[in-house]
């Protein structure tokens, strides 16, 4: 038998102090992971276990009490998991950064197809044609987008820098990040004995991080302007660490370059010969090498000939959007925020694409019927809306009658609801569908799904079913 891993917290912890009195020790078998990643056990009242895995037999002590279930602290694995590998970072359990640390990556990804496949089936009740196989990449160092915490903690004397707790709404002391993109990963130590000399310290609730292929970003997030001290200590940071500040004391994307501006940050996708330019605080893919290949899987699945009329809802800044129109006789991208189509058309310039058009229109409601756009003829529409998903959308898409629907997904409920309306209401045929593992060690599961109007056969990687 063992002791309980990295991801139970010790008796006597501040999550501790929380929760109800202590309940006597109970023993019973994880059957499934939950959507955060814990482990669930049944018998009586469901209970939530954070650092549980499958199969494994545990003890554990039920710590605090909801309607539907419990959450449990884990105290002893009685048998381990043959999936069970041992953390890398030396936070994990303390961190909420990541969940999954603890299992083996490809078991990650088999269960989070898993989840995939039972979402599809219990709230869309559908099933795809074939499954495509799983878009995976590093596992370690990929992260070139997140937001820390940053808090000056008195009792401590002095700043924490990193992801918040897992169990309670506290900045995790980390001495580095081993999923954050180089060099951000290795900087959290650094940044936060340099945050801590400012006169500011207590002013600073959090860093944006941004890691392009050209440059690295951190915005801080500053409630209190930096005095000239404090400037040219930020400054001298920079040059040490080859990174860029910048200050954000009012909206999202009023940002101050510390020092003179420079060249934009960027990505590239390179089997479409494009470089993407964006700022510190846009939305961009967090896994390079798994947007390159999730870019170049949805070109495939779409089948794009010279006499395609694409349009791309929930644009952002042309991601997906301008390898598209690489294959595609046109392409409209719609997008909500001003700035990302602002620059979506900036990246169009840039590559020489000319047949590409943008346009704003607030997708989170249904959209006007007779607006230019929304009249015109397309013969192949691609989505990927926020984890809300698309409701809104989905009349409209059904009006244009496309050959071919790409869903591109951040969240498998509101990806289940959206297909339940495509599929049984309208009448498109489910022809694949597919995990995409962009956030490696979380719970947090990616996926797309490709509908088709049932006049063409579709073939692509399949999965083992």
């Amino acid at each position: 038998m063992s002791p309980a891993p990295p991801g139970g917290r010790a008796p006597g912890s501040r999550a501790d102090a929380v929760t109800s009195a202590a309940t006597a020790v109970e023993t019973g078998t994880v059957c499934a992971l939950t959507h955060e990643g814990e482990g669930v056990v049944h018998g009586g009242k469901t209970v939530f276990v954070a650092g549980a895995l499958p199969g494994e037999p545990i003890r554990f002590r039920r710590r605090r009490r909801h309607r539907q279930h419990d959450e449990g602290e884990l105290l002893e694995l009685i048998e381990r998991s043959p999936e069970r590998v041992i953390p890398r970072c030396a936070h994990f359990g303390v961190c909420g950064g990541c969940a999954l640390q603890h299992l083996a990556s490809a078991a990650q990804v088999a269960t989070k197809e898993g989840e995939l496949r039972e979402t599809l089936a219990r709230v869309a009740r559908v099933a795809p044609d074939r499954w495509l196989a799983p878009l995976t990449g590093p596992v370690w160092n990929y992260r070139r987008r997140a937001r820390l915490g940053v808090r000056f903690v008195r009792k401590k004397g002095r700043v924490l820098v990193g992801f918040r707790e897992r169990a309670a709404p506290y900045v995790a002391e980390l001495a580095a990040c081993e999923v954050l993109s180089a060099p951000a990963g290795a900087l959290i130590t650094p940044l936060a004995e340099m945050l801590n000399e400012l006169s500011i310290r207590e002013q600073l609730p959090q860093i944006e991080v941004a890691v392009g292929e050209n440059a690295t970003a951190l915005v801080l997030r500053v409630l209190q302007p930096p005095s000239d001290e404090d400037r040219a200590r930020l400054a001298a940071f920079a040059a040490a660490h080859g990174v860029r500040f910048y200050l954000q004391s009012g909206a999202p994307d009023a940002l101050e370059p510390l020092g003179e501006a420079s060249e934009a940050l960027a990505y590239s996708l390179p089997q479409f010969g494009l470089e993407m330019q964006f700022a510190p605080t846009d939305f961009i893919q967090v896994n390079a090498a798994v947007n390159q290949a999730l870019v170049g899987r949805a070109v495939s699945l779409l089948g794009l000939t010279a006499d395609a009329a694409v349009l791309d809802l929930f644009c952002g800044l042309g991601n997906f959007t301008l390898a598209v129109a690489r294959h595609a006789g046109s392409v409209v991208g719609i997008e909500g925020e001003e700035t990302l189509v602002g620059r979506a058309r900036a990246n169009a310039a840039r590559n020489n694409i000319g047949n590409a058009a943008f346009h704003r229109v607030n997708l989170g409601v249904a959209p006007d019927a007779t607006a230019p756009w929304c009249t015109a003829r397309y013969t192949h529409v691609l989505l990927d809306p926020p984890r809300s998903g698309a409701r809104e959308v989905l009349e409209a898409v059904a009006r244009f009658a496309p050959r071919r629907l790409l869903y591109i997904s951040c969240h498998p409920g509101s990806l289940a609801r959206d297909l339940e309306v495509l599929v049984h209401g309208h009448g498109f045929k489910l022809a694949a569908a597919g995990v995409v593992d962009m956030f490696p060690h979380t719970a947090h599961v990616e996926s797309l799904a490709l509908l088709t109007d049932g006049s063409d056969f579709v073939t692509a990687p399949t999965s083992p079913a």
